[in-house]
């Protein structure tokens, strides 16, 4: 009888902390709240990122010598798929049935965030996603802390074919092959067909992961810009194949002035890899920039630099931050206010306390979470590189605009804006 009261009892002390916010009682029992961090340090784009796994973990210790959330330590759970796509969803799966996570911070490639989508559909696990991509998605279990198109390809196109910009024609394609150029440079090509270029005047091409040898693509690029009309290339090559084709660019002497190469998958911590002087007046197009001068961003900077300089970071005199950083410390602190107003980690609480969550970004702007369509407003910039790897704005909207996940220009997007 005594043990039956036992246990009585404990089942209903369990049933009422669980009932408490919507946590399990192993959740409220814990001293710590796991973080997943879910990035790439090995591989093809350990490049592009180790550094928000980095940026992960300093903004983890911020926010843990504030009191952390909800009065419990952060603790982050680091996980490397080693750039290989199918990896990702293994270790997602790993951090959501095994580790418990509460939210997981990761993934580059579009194709890394597809893999692990399934997942946690599945299990009603949260992603933040910090990386410029396709658009083309509205999933319920992600937050998009990156760029949409008409964040950053679409002002990117117009401007190169504004008087300011060079006045472009013609436009060279460029991306590694999988969904974010693919998807990209389809929205581009019904762009630009939109404002009256011809397909004549378009080319496309596509390199596999890991790249090396741009020789071939660069006197093709050199050939079809010598037909008589302003050419601009549109670059979305991601991770370390940047290094080579830019080599070969300053190689075969294509100069700004002749043949800009505006890049979406390029910034600062990927220029500590090259010699910037041969691509001075090259640009790229993001929604923060190292450069940008308010007292949020001179905050951050100084974070990294000491964080990396306590964490025995390799070049810690030399880090840099950039656009993928920042919308991964934005999200991070974002995720985190959502689970105070909640008061629980349960997914789909914080889902609804994201909601039109703010938070003053290193870029200088107050970023809005949108209430529908789980992107963030965010202002763009456009840069030219300087021979110290930096880049000088040249061009930038007034303030955040709202994303807009499907493309207009793709038929059959109308009306998709909402989850």
């Amino acid at each position: 009888m005594q043990t039956r009261r036992t246990f009585l009892k404990a089942a209903v002390l369990s049933a009422s902390i669980a009932a408490i916010g919507g946590l399990s009682s192993s959740a409220w029992a814990a001293d710590t709240i796991k973080v997943g961090i879910l990035h790439s340090l090995s591989g093809t784009m350990a490049i592009s990122e180790t550094a928000l796994k980095e940026t992960a973990l300093m903004t983890i210790e911020e926010i843990n010598a504030k009191g952390g959330v909800l009065g419990k330590k952060l603790e982050p759970v680091v996980v490397d798929p080693a750039s290989d796509w199918p990896k990702f969803a293994e270790k997602a799966r790993q951090l959501l049935s095994q580790d418990k996570v509460a939210v997981t911070f990761g993934c580059w490639t579009s194709v890394s965030r597809k893999s692990v989508l399934p997942v946690y559909k599945e299990l009603n696990g949260l992603l933040f996603y910090p990386v410029q991509y396709e658009g083309e998605e509205l999933e319920k279990n992600v937050f998009y802390t990156g760029a949409a198109p008409n964040q950053q390809a679409i002002p990117a196109v117009e401007y190169l074919m504004s008087k300011e910009g060079g006045s472009a024609k013609r436009f060279v394609l460029l991306g590694t092959d999988y969904v974010y150029p693919r998807t990209t440079n389809k929205i581009l090509r019904a762009f630009l067909k939109s404002k009256g270029v011809a397909d004549a005047d378009i080319i496309e091409e596509y390199t596999p992961f890991g790249h090396s040898d741009y020789q071939t693509i660069i006197a093709k690029i050199k050939k079809f810009a010598g037909e008589g009309k302003k050419t601009a290339v549109i670059s979305t090559i991601n991770g370390d194949s940047n290094v080579p084709f830019y080599k070969e660019l300053g190689n075969a002497g294509l100069k700004a002035k002749d043949v800009p190469v505006v890049a979406f998958s390029v910034g600062e911590e990927e220029l500590r890899g090259v010699d910037a002087k041969p691509l001075v007046g090259h640009l790229a197009a993001w929604n923060y920039f190292m450069t940008v001068k308010n007292p949020e961003n001179e905050k951050f900077i100084k974070m990294y630099r000491d964080w990396a300089k306590k964490a025995k970071l390799p070049k810690a005199d030399t880090v840099v931050t950039n656009d993928p950083m920042e919308a991964t410390y934005v999200g991070i602190h974002m995720w985190a206010q959502a689970v105070e107003k909640a008061k629980s980690t349960d997914t789909d609480k914080v889902i609804a306390a994201m909601s039109g969550q703010t938070f003053k970004a290193p870029s200088g702007f107050t970023l809005k979470m949108d209430e529908t369509n789980h992107h963030l407003h965010k202002p763009v910039f456009i840069g030219e590189i300087k021979a110290d790897g930096q880049f000088n704005t040249v061009w930038k909207t007034k303030g955040p605009i709202r994303a807009q996940p499907w493309s207009p220009f793709i038929p059959g997007n109308e009306g998709k804006q909402k989850l």
